[in-house]
């Protein structure tokens, strides 16, 4: 596997056990640079004023939860990282809470408990494969589609159906 040595981490989680998890985790793949928020105001200001590559964001947090931090980086004016990677990290993974924070604008998605290999998994994807970044009237992000489609047109649904048909 390759090393996390040149990528800056910052972790953000009022759990201080989780905290510890993650970054031996990311220690154990090679990550030299790791900064820790016990918060979202805390973690705001770390992206503000250091060179932070990834996010690892919980999910619930008190005072503003993962949700909202995302929403707070990706869309604040004073916000220095509207294009960072933000893998959100939570044990509450009910497919509202999922589609939720992919709404906010997370770049991946990792559930409790968490194992190594999937945390590098998930990094190695925001690193090796970066999505491209959307922004309309309700929404600025990662590009939610995970796969692309190669027809283009209004009837593109039409030519799905009539593929399936055929098959």
């Amino acid at each position: 596997m390759a090393s996390l040595k040149r990528i800056c981490f910052l972790v953000v989680d009022d759990n201080h056990h989780m905290v510890s998890i993650v970054k031996t985790i990311l220690r154990g793949f090679g990550a030299e640079r790791v900064f820790e928020a016990r918060d979202a105001v805390e973690a705001f200001d770390l992206l503000r004023s250091n060179p932070i590559d990834i996010v690892i964001v919980d999910y619930m947090m008190p005072v503003l939860d993962g949700i909202e931090f995302v929403r707070l980086v990706r869309t604040s004016s004073d916000s220095t990282s509207l294009h960072i990677p933000i893998i959100m990290l939570t044990a509450h993974s009910e497919r509202s809470r999922v589609v939720s924070a992919r709404d906010a604008g997370i770049t991946e998605f990792c559930a409790k408990p968490v194992t190594a290999n999937e945390l590098f998994r998930k990094i190695r994807e925001v690193v090796n494969s970066p999505r491209a970044f959307i922004k309309t009237q309700n929404y600025f992000g990662p590009d939610r589609r995970r796969r692309s489609e190669e027809f283009v047109g209004e009837d593109r649904r039409l030519q799905s159906i009539k593929t399936a048909i055929t098959q």
